[in-house]
């Protein structure tokens, strides 16, 4: 597998603070998501390449074995086991000198030789350690819905290295929210457990509501006579009609709130949150001229 450079894509430099990389990923987000790049392979895979890197190093605990091991960092912990035994054999077990390692000892290819003498060639001591186990690699996957998908839980069919696992998607995700299944990564090694899968989720906007948090916003327009003199209405919720009256003297932009007709809260069964509809009141135009009369009357009499 070819080695990504976690920096490099978020392009930042390995002095970033936390601030930094929250900034560089949201602006790179944004820049490359498939809302914003449609039919774009290229983008695509950049957009997961970035969420990626910003999974890695927005972690202290991962941006340090990343730091240190590089792409091998997910099997930081095996690695610092088997230092240990290695040393332990060749300082205590054998009458050797005891050799230490830095992580510059590990750069690169020099994996492979430090995988070779611990744990499967240079004799007896390689044969000691063939039964050490290895975590397998994590996966990570996106999966494109739209608003309407996760207004309800659904249950998903997703192949995965030609398996198939049945997944159960939780409503009220959210667009970038990633949830872990786990087990369903790569094979461990010598009998090790297998990694797990990370699927982060791309929600499409909706034509119709944009969405914040739990709470929907939408648009509804109403004529300059009911806006006047007041009158009623009939709202599209996300899932019926309502009907709602309109207050004499409604101006141009104003919002009212539909209690509980929003979206449901993530894992809060029961719980929704708010719609907010902004009434734009529609001018008239192309006026007859007894209607343009008329205004004109009412100019005057203000």
């Amino acid at each position: 597998m070819e080695f990504i450079d976690y920096y490099k894509v978020l392009g930042i430099d390995k002095t970033a603070t936390a601030a930094d990389i929250k900034k560089a990923y949201r602006k790179l987000a944004r820049k490359y998501h498939p809302d914003t790049n449609p039919n774009d392979e290229e983008a695509k895979k950049k957009f997961q390449q970035i969420n990626e890197a910003n999974e890695v190093l927005s972690n202290p605990e991962n941006r340090k074995k990343y730091d240190e091991y590089g792409e091998h960092w997910q099997h930081a912990d095996a690695y610092e086991e088997a230092k240990k035994q290695q040393g332990y054999q060749s300082g205590f077990g054998g009458g050797g000198s005891y050799q230490q390692y830095s992580s510059s000892d590990f750069d690169g290819t020099d994996f492979s030789d430090f995988f070779n003498s611990a744990f499967g060639g240079g004799g007896r001591r390689g044969s000691s350690r063939r039964s050490s186990q290895f975590r397998g690699q994590d996966f990570n996957a996106t999966l494109q819905l739209n608003l309407r998908d996760v207004y309800t839980s659904q249950k998903q069919v997703l192949t995965v290295n030609g398996k198939k696992i049945r997944i159960t998607i939780p409503a009220g995700v959210e667009n970038g929210q990633t949830i872990k299944i786990k087990g369903h990564g790569g094979e461990g090694l010598n009998g090790g457990p297998k990694g797990d899968l990370y699927i982060t989720f791309e929600i499409a906007p909706d034509i119709n509501f944009k969405r914040d948090g739990a709470d929907l916003y939408t648009e509804q327009t109403i004529d300059l006579y009911s806006a006047v003199l007041g009158g009623e209405v009939v709202i599209n919720t996300f899932t019926d009609k309502v009907k709602l009256k309109v207050k004499e003297g409604t101006q141009n932009g104003t919002k009212v709130r539909l209690k509980g007709k929003g979206f449901p809260k993530y894992k809060k069964e029961g719980q929704f949150g708010d719609l907010y509809v902004t009434y734009k009141v529609d001018i008239p135009t192309n006026l007859t001229d007894e209607q343009r009369d008329l205004f004109t009357k009412l100019s005057k009499l203000k």
